[in-house]
């Protein structure tokens, strides 16, 4: 008797190329005009959004985190705590909210906005809005494929790292501390993040 064979069910593909991140395109007011593919937008150096979230600890230190390796752009540089694009459609808030929780493993529900910056070349034709979630007590957990560690400076610890290890910092993080974005001097003390 002749042996029966079963046809294979055959699989959805699984593609080995991950998936495509789209962002809003904005004009020279910050208004949307386009969305495309992330990668494209750097490609053409075209204006669009990012959030930058400072996580602070209670001594008032700010947390530096060590890009992947694996990043395209800066990868091995240290950056500010938590930064990263808006996707298509969301708020900046929801972003800041989400790049917290997928960076650093912290969870907040509302964000307090320290300031807008305009976009240009120091800041790769992004424009930014720079907020904090207060002070943390947990330790940051980095996302591996994200971060490769981190840890907390001070005013004068970042200072040093400017003027000295400029080289291994991202054009961004320099720019804000230029700007005195990164420990406000007339800011009002921290409130503690959301448990």
């Amino acid at each position: 008797m002749p042996r029966r064979f079963r046809k294979p069910r055959l699989q959805p593909r699984q593609s080995a190329t991950p998936e495509v991140e789209y962002i809003e395109v904005v004009d020279e007011g910050n208004r949307p005009i386009a969305v495309m593919p992330i990668d494209d937008v750097h490609a053409q150096a075209l204006m669009h959004r990012a959030v930058v979230v400072l996580v602070y600890d209670d001594d008032g230190r700010v947390y530096l985190q060590k890009r992947s390796m694996s990043k395209s752009r800066f990868p091995g540089r240290w950056d500010l705590s938590a930064t990263g694009h808006v996707k298509a459609g969301e708020a900046m808030e929801d972003g800041a909210i989400r790049e917290l929780h997928e960076e650093l493993g912290l969870s907040a529900t509302r964000m307090h906005l320290l300031a807008e910056v305009s976009a240009s070349a120091s800041t790769g034709w992004e424009f930014v809005s720079i907020f904090t979630a207060g002070t943390f007590r947990e330790e940051p957990v980095p996302n591996p494929e994200e971060v490769d560690g981190g840890y907390f400076v001070d005013r004068a610890e970042l200072d040093c790292l400017v003027a000295q290890f400029r080289e291994l910092l991202t054009p961004a993080l320099v720019h804000f501390w230029e700007h005195g974005l990164i420990f406000p001097s007339a800011s009002p003390a921290l409130p503690p993040a959301d448990s």
